[in-house]
């Protein structure tokens, strides 16, 4: 995907995943989703706050969370996710169009973190919504180039991942097959959409490979 491209999956995914949130009631707003300690407005909050991250946030994020990046981004979304929904709903509309991303990362990182975090939200929610498939092959190609945050080359070492539904195959060893959005879920440490891969990988995954630890 061209640059062109990569911003408009961006902006139809952010305003489907907007267009999903104003159908919650405010107890689904409360839900957990695949991300461990994350509700759902956490999640919705950190998503649109990629426009709006400039490096004065990313200073303050990374002291409030006393240099470990994760903990950093959970706070400043816990934070950032205490507005009312209507606000943090009303943020994916104002800023739709917007090709602002955070310093330090690439234009495949704001794609990234809608296709999957859609996923984060939906799924526990029962919600369906089917990532683009060349665009998850795009925030696939991503992740496994990225040695931090998520570390797929070491979890996934000595198997092979291979898409059924396009054109897209990473490392080396006995295959795991299926959907790239199953196989981008996996990457991204996620165990929920494990029963929709198969082949004789699957069993060799090592302990907390799916987990990201």
């Amino acid at each position: 995907m061209d640059r062109d491209a990569i911003w408009e999956a961006v902006h139809q995914e952010r305003a489907a995943l907007a267009d999903l949130l104003e159908t919650l009631s405010p107890q689904q707003w409360e839900h957990p989703t695949l991300c461990p300690g994350w509700a759902v407005r956490d999640v919705a909050a950190h998503v649109i706050s990629s426009p709006q991250f400039g490096p004065a946030d990313l200073v303050t994020a990374l002291w409030r969370g006393r240099g470990d990046f994760d903990r950093a981004m959970y706070l400043d979304a816990r934070i950032r996710g205490q507005r009312p929904a209507e606000e943090i709903v009303a943020d994916y509309r104002r800023l739709d169009g917007s090709r602002r991303h955070p310093p330090g990362t690439s234009i495949r990182e704001p794609l990234l973190d809608v296709l999957v975090h859609t996923q984060d939200i939906a799924l526990p929610l029962g919600r369906h919504h089917a990532m683009p498939a060349e665009a998850a092959r795009t925030a696939a190609e991503r992740v496994w180039s990225m040695p931090f945050p998520f570390r797929a080359r070491r979890r996934l070492r000595g198997v092979a991942l291979v898409a059924d539904d396009v054109a897209w195959r990473a490392g080396d060893g006995p295959e795991i097959r299926g959907p790239v959005e199953a196989l981008l879920l996996l990457l991204t440490g996620r165990t929920a959409a494990l029963d929709r891969l198969d082949g004789p990988g699957l069993p060799r995954l090592a302990p907390g490979a799916a987990r990201g630890s």
